[in-house]
C-alpha cells in the first residue's frame, strides 16, 4: 500500500513519513547510512564551479548543513524570515536550503535567467531579507536590489566562516514543523508576473513520498539508485520533491548544472545513473545523435519526466534501453501522477490513473465530472475535509488568485485531459494562458505585457504553437500602431525590444501581423479565433519564423 492511498482518521490523505521537515528526512537518513552518497556534480570542464565534479555523502552533506543552521540561527534567523538563494545547480544551494529548513526560515530560489526587471520584480516581491548567491550571479543581483545584503559562496566557501547579518525582523518563535514555510516557488499564471507559490514541509515530504511509493516502472531500490536530474533547483521537481524522495530512500541525486547533449550519456555512464529526469526536449535531441556504443552502455533504467513526443516515446524506448515513464504534476500540487503502471504502448500521452491521495475529475465549464471519454479541464483535490491538504499554502500576497484557483474545493489545473473506461488519464492540451517551452512555464501576458511597450505596435496576443523539439514555441499575434509598416523589419525590431526585458526563452520565435485582434463584448481576446480552429499558425501565409533571430539575440546577450 503506497502513503497515497493510506488515509488518516478524518478520511484525508495520511502524513507519509515520521518526519515534519525536509532537514529531518534527511538527518534520518545520514544517521541510518553516513556514508552513502546523496550529492553528486558530474565534472564538466570550464564549468564556473567544481569542473572536476564531486560527490558527498549524506553525513558530510549533514555536519556541513549544521553548522550553517548554526550561523543562521546565531544571528536571529529563522520562522517568519525568508532567503533568497542564487546558487544555481551547485550542491551548495541544498547545504544552505537544510540549514534555513532545520531552523524554520525559508528559502526563496532564484531563476538565474531573470533579466534585470524580472529579478528585480523577483527580489522585491519576496520579501527576502538576505540573498547567498553565487560569485557570477552577485552582480546581476546588487544591481535589482542595491539595498539587499548579498553574500557570495563559492567552491572555497567554509560553513564555519558563514557570517549572515541579522534578519531585520525578530524572528518568530516557534518549532519548525509540517506547517511552516520551506521554499518559495514561482510559477508562470495568466497574470503578467509570476506567481510564488507558498511551499511547507508537509508538500515537500508529500510529494516525495509519493514518489519514493510510485512503484512499477518508478520503483526506487534503497540506498541502490542514483538519480540524474537536470531540472533547476529552482523548479519543485529539481529543489525539493525528487531531492527529498531521495533521502526517504538513501539514494544520491546527481546535479548537472543544466541539459548538455553532447556529454549526456558520458555524464550517466561516468555517475552510474540508474534513473533520469527529462523534458520534452532532451528525447528528440538525444535521439538526433547517430547510433553509438554509447546507447546501451549505461546502466539507466528508468526515465521520469512530461512531454515526450508520442511519435518518439517506443523508439527511445528501444534504442537506449530505458522505460520513459510520463507524469503529470505543478508546482502547486507537490504530489503527481505517474503511468509508472500502465502497460506498455497504452500511449505516449497517459499519465497515470487518481489515486485515494489525490483525487481528480474531467470537468466541463460548469465545473461537473463530464462522463469517461470527454475532453475537459482536470480538477484535482486532497479527500477528506481538508481538499488543501499537502498542496501549495497559497500565492503570495495573492489571495484572490489562490481562491479562483480553488474554486468549488478542486484545484483547477487549466489542462485538458480525456479519462479512459479504466481510470487512465491523458493528456490533450493546457487551457491556461501558458506556453510550456523546453520545460519552462511562459505567462503568455507577460510577453504581451512587455512586447506592448513597443511603439511600433498597437496590440499583441501570444500563443503557444508546437515545436519538435522544444514542446511548444512562443508564436506572437501583431497589431501594428499607425503610421508604423508591419513587416519582417518591424518583427525583428519587436523581437530584439522583447530581449532586453524577457529572459531569452520567452521571446517569441514566431510572429505574425494581423489587422485586428478577435475580442468579445468585454474586450478579451479570442485567441481560439485568430487562426481558426484546428489551423496550425505556423503554417498561415502571414507566419514569420523568427527562431534564428531569436537564437542570434541569445548568443549576442552572451557574448
Amino acid at each position: 500500500m503506497t502513503p497515497s492511498e493510506t488515509l488518516a482518521e478524518d478520511g484525508g490523505p495520511a502524513l507519509p513519513t515520521p518526519f515534519e521537515t525536509f532537514h529531518g528526512a534527511v538527518a534520518a537518513a545520514a544517521a541510518a547510512h553516513p556514508d552513502k552518497p546523496f550529492l553528486c556534480a558530474p565534472p564538466r570542464p570550464g564549468r564556473a564551479y567544481l569542473p572536476d565534479g564531486a560527490e558527498w555523502r549524506y553525513g558530510e552533506v549533514v555536519a556541513a548543513v549544521d553548522v550553517l543552521a548554526e550561523r543562521y540561527a546565531a544571528a536571529g534567523w529563522g520562522p517568519g524570515h525568508r532567503v533568497v538563494l542564487a546558487l544555481d545547480n551547485h550542491p551548495a544551494h541544498f547545504l544552505h536550503f537544510l540549514a534555513l529548513n532545520k531552523i524554520g526560515a525559508g528559502e526563496a530560489a532564484a531563476n538565474p535567467h531573470y533579466l534585470l526587471d524580472e529579478m528585480r520584480y523577483f527580489l522585491t516581491h519576496s520579501e527576502a531579507a538576505l540573498a547567498v548567491a553565487a560569485p557570477w550571479n552577485v552582480a546581476k543581483l546588487r544591481e535589482a536590489a542595491p539595498d539587499l545584503p548579498i553574500l557570495s559562496w563559492d567552491d572555497g566557501s567554509a560553513p564555519g566562516a558563514f557570517a549572515p547579518p541579522p534578519p531585520p525582523t525578530p524572528r518568530r518563535e516557534e518549532a519548525p514543523g509540517l506547517g511552516t514555510e520551506a521554499a518559495l516557488f514561482y510559477t508562470s499564471g495568466t497574470t503578467a508576473r509570476p506567481k510564488g507559490c507558498i511551499i511547507d514541509n508537509a508538500y515537500i515530504l508529500g510529494g516525495a513520498a509519493w514518489y519514493r511509493d510510485a512503484g512499477g516502472a518508478l520503483a526506487l531500490g534503497i540506498g541502490e539508485e542514483r538519480v540524474y536530474n537536470p531540472l533547476p533547483a529552482f523548479h519543485m521537481n529539481g529543489g525539493a520533491v525528487t531531492p527529498c524522495a531521495l533521502a526517504l530512500t538513501g539514494n544520491c541525486l546527481i546535479l548537472p548544472d543544466r541539459f548538455h547533449a553532447e556529454t549526456w550519456w558520458d555524464d550517466l555512464i561516468a555517475t552510474r545513473a540508474t534513473g533520469m529526469h527529462y523534458l520534452g526536449i532532451i528525447p528528440p535531441v538525444l535521439m538526433k545523435a547517430p547510433p553509438s556504443p554509447q546507447d546501451r552502455a549505461h546502466g539507466v533504467r528508468f526515465g521520469l519526466g512530461a512531454g515526450i513526443d508520442p511519435s518518439l516515446h517506443a523508439a527511445f524506448e528501444a534504442r537506449f534501453g530505458i522505460e520513459m515513464v510520463e507524469v503529470w504534476g505543478m508546482t502547486e500540487t507537490g504530489r503527481c501522477y505517474a503511468a509508472s503502471h500502465a502497460p506498455r504502448g497504452v500511449g505516449a500521452r497517459a499519465f497515470g490513473r487518481p489515486y485515494a491521495g489525490m483525487e481528480a475529475i474531467v470537468a466541463g465549464p460548469d465545473g461537473t465530472e463530464l462522463p469517461r471519454g470527454r475532453e475537459g479541464e482536470m480538477l484535482v483535490r486532497s479527500p477528506g475535509p481538508d481538499p488543501r491538504r499537502f498542496f501549495f499554502r497559497g500565492y503570495l500576497k495573492n489571495e484572490a488568485a489562490t481562491e479562483e484557483a480553488w474554486q468549488g474545493g478542486w484545484f483547477h489545473t487549466g489542462d485538458v485531459v480525456r479519462q479512459d473506461a479504466d481510470g487512465m488519464l491523458h493528456f490533450v492540451e493546457r487551457a491556461k494562458n501558458i506556453i510550456r517551452r523546453s520545460g519552462e512555464n511562459i505567462s503568455a501576458a507577460e510577453v504581451e505585457a512587455a512586447l506592448i511597450e513597443h511603439p511600433g505596435l498597437r496590440a499583441v496576443a501570444v500563443l503557444a504553437v508546437p515545436d519538435a523539439l522544444r514542446d511548444e514555441e512562443v508564436m506572437a499575434c501583431l497589431v501594428a500602431a499607425d503610421g508604423a509598416e508591419a513587416g519582417e523589419a518591424l518583427a525583428r525590431d519587436a523581437l530584439a525590444f522583447a530581449a532586453d526585458r524577457l529572459a531569452y526563452y520567452k521571446v517569441p520565435g514566431w510572429a505574425a501581423f494581423l489587422d485586428a485582434l478577435p475580442v468579445t463584448g468585454t474586450n478579451k481576446v479570442q485567441k481560439h479565433a485568430l487562426f481558426g480552429k484546428g489551423a496550425d499558425p505556423r503554417e498561415d501565409p502571414r507566419a514569420l519564423d523568427l527562431r534564428e533571430t531569436k537564437a542570434a539575440l541569445r548568443r549576442a546577450k552572451a557574448s
